[in-house]
């Protein structure tokens, strides 16, 4: 068993009629045991290179991120979507090659909206969470990719989602998730691993949330099911199991597929 105290971890282990002890540094631990999922960002997202209330997307004409397969492998061929705060529109042109979508984009910065006419996506800029310039019902799927926490009102977003596409994607950082809920106990300060090397007062994550704030937002805007809750998978059997068992505590990424229960 392991005992968590004076930020360190100490493993009791028995040999015959000996007992020792061993101290591990608990961020080194930390980051052993779901190294894949805290080493998920890209140099893109780090506060050394960018600035995530304000992203700049020059000199990133493509941003690859994990959860891009999972929302592929969720979309049917030839349907329509709309990605809101689509970046540099990475998702959008894997969506165009791979399930052949008509595909739209809002997004808000100029160095992203300027990429994606590069690259002939149907972008425009706009903030996404206020009324959309959709019709109701106009697409298939409406997709949000680790964007809901950086918005003023995640209800309204989520509103929007609903009334102009069939089915919603989402996903987020889990602020439920444990290494934050052990940085917390212990340093007593906003988590450092859910906001990604930035500070409290210099990031753009306003909203942070847990999975089950997430559940507590779809019932509250009502006229939404989930469909499917899926996580970046690990190469280690335990942590799939831990994640599809626990989610609120061990999925770092949660990837939503929701659905509207009313036209």
């Amino acid at each position: 068993m392991f005992l968590i105290k004076s930020y360190s971890i100490f493993f009791w282990s028995s040999c015959q009629s000996c007992f020792f002890i061993k101290t591990i540094n608990t961020t080194i631990f930390l980051n052993f045991i779901f190294d894949s999922e805290l080493n998920f960002m890209s140099s893109f997202d780090s506060p050394e290179i960018n600035d995530n209330r304000n992203y700049n997307y020059s000199g990133f004409e493509t941003v690859e991120r994990k959860e891009y397969d999972v929302i592929a492998n969720w979309i049917t061929p030839n349907s329509s979507l709309i990605d809101l705060a689509c970046g540099n529109g990475t998702l959008l042109e894997k969506l165009k090659k791979e399930k052949n979508i008509s595909g739209k984009g809002v997004e808000l910065s100029d160095s992203g909206i300027a990429i994606c006419k590069k690259k002939n996506l149907d972008v425009q800029k706009g903030s996404i969470d206020k009324r959309l310039p959709f019709e109701d019902n106009a697409f298939d799927y409406a997709v949000c990719n680790v964007s809901i926490q950086m918005v003023m009102f995640p209800e309204i977003l989520l509103s929007e989602m609903k009334r102009v596409a069939k089915h919603q994607i989402l996903s987020f950082p889990n602020f439920g998730f444990y290494t934050n809920r052990i940085d917390l106990l212990f340093k007593g300060r906003m988590p450092k691993p859910m906001i990604f090397g930035y500070h409290w007062y210099d990031t753009g994550h306003i909203h942070q949330l847990s999975i089950a704030d997430f559940y507590e937002l779809i019932t509250n805007v009502g006229g939404l099911k989930v469909s499917s809750n899926l996580y970046l998978p690990s190469k280690f059997k335990w942590e799939n199991f831990l994640m599809k068992s626990f989610p609120n505590l061990f999925q770092h990424i949660p990837i939503f597929l929701l659905e509207k229960t009313n036209a």
